[in-house]
């Protein structure tokens, strides 16, 4: 299992890698396009969630980060072995921590990728972090035989 806390710690330091170039190269609200029509970086602090919802309230985003890092650590612990399940989880741990760590340092979050396609709210590695995790989850759930009964 040591291996999903490497994976886990690589993660995150590839989240704050990327967010210290962003706000090092890209001044706030200024946008760079990097594939044309695709993907841009935009700086960008989100006190909030998803959308920006929630804005401010940092003591909230406090007590939930630690609750569910709480819930992920048991659940990595409790669905050892099922691999599908345990690496849904460290990417999810690994994307709560990123955006914690920014909360606990710097009071918001750094988001920068800006999809250009599509309507779709700005965010950043932690949250694609998050997101792949639970899709995993999503597929483990429907390949376990043991939700059939």
């Amino acid at each position: 299992m040591w291996i999903y806390w490497v994976l886990m710690f690589i993660l995150v330091v590839v989240d704050q890698i990327i967010k210290s170039a962003i706000v090092s190269h890209i001044a706030l609200g200024a946008t760079t396009t990097v594939v044309p029509g695709l993907l841009s970086l935009t700086n960008l602090h989100n006190s909030g969630a998803a959308w920006s919802i929630l804005q401010g309230k940092l003591s909230f985003f406090y007590l939930i980060s630690v609750v569910a890092l709480g819930v992920m650590v048991y659940l990595l612990w409790r669905l050892r072995d099922k691999r599908l399940y345990e690496f849904g989880i460290v990417l999810m741990i690994a994307g709560t921590l990123g955006n914690f760590i920014d909360r606990i340092r710097i009071g918001y979050v750094v988001d920068m990728f800006q999809l250009d396609f599509i309507n779709f709210p700005i965010f950043n590695f932690a949250d694609a972090c998050l997101t792949f995790g639970v899709i995993l989850i999503l597929i483990a759930v429907l390949k376990d035989d043991s939700f059939e009964k």
